[in-house]
């Protein structure tokens, strides 16, 4: 069944169109509006000649907040297009009074959370100078050009302090807030002002370490 304006009910005198001389029915002239083509179109009638809008599927606002969190906890860290996965075996050695206390394989996602709060850290630092969201260790695929303008991609870790109270260490140098430095196999992290060292190897470490000796 078509679908009948208020105006345009059957029975109504109201909803009659107006037949002018010529037999062309049309709309009263006084009732014409501009179209954005100079042309005229009567009111009521849709300008088919206005740009449309193209839908915006971002998210926004209190949505896009919402989007960013994890179990109900704002996230102050939003990972960046070139975040990846690595094929390499990374790891972290965590040292505590020279002994290594735990071995974290670092390997199976893209970036992970260093912080006080167990609801959204993927690594927790319970010291009490870390903040509950620290820093973030980031894998980013970059692209590598050689000498004859070959563009290779690779993927390499990256760690950002995300403006902590207390700051991140980087082989015992405190590092920018809110800046990526790359990070390379033996480095060393420390958060705050705990005694703990991570050290950033993989797999393939002890083989290189016996080469190089």
């Amino acid at each position: 069944m078509g679908r009948w304006d208020d105006d345009e009910k059957p029975g109504s005198s109201s909803g009659r169109r107006r037949e002018h001389p010529g037999g062309a029915e049309d709309a009263d002239p006084s009732t014409k509006r501009r179209r954005e083509d100079g042309g005229e179109v009567a009111d009521g009638a849709v300008d088919d000649t206005k740009p449309k809008a193209r839908p915006d599927f971002k998210t926004s606002g209190a949505l896009a907040k919402e989007a960013n969190t994890v179990r109900g906890v704002a996230l102050k860290y939003s990972e960046p297009a070139e975040g990846h996965v690595p094929s390499k075996r990374w790891r972290l050695y965590i040292f505590k009074q020279g002994d290594v206390a735990e071995t974290l394989h670092i390997h199976r996602q893209s970036f992970f959370l260093f912080g006080r709060d167990r609801r959204v850290a993927d690594i927790a630092t319970d010291h009490h100078s870390c903040s509950s969201q620290h820093a973030v260790l980031q894998y980013r695929r970059i692209y590598l050009e050689n000498e004859f303008g070959e563009k290779r991609a690779v993927v390499r870790p990256y760690i950002i302090d995300l403006g902590s109270t207390n700051g991140t260490l980087l082989n015992g140098d405190k590092i920018e807030p809110q800046r990526y430095y790359q990070l390379k196999e033996t480095d060393v992290l420390q958060f705050g002002f705990s005694s703990r060292e991570y050290v950033l190897l993989h797999e393939d470490s002890a083989k290189n370490q016996r080469g190089s000796s």
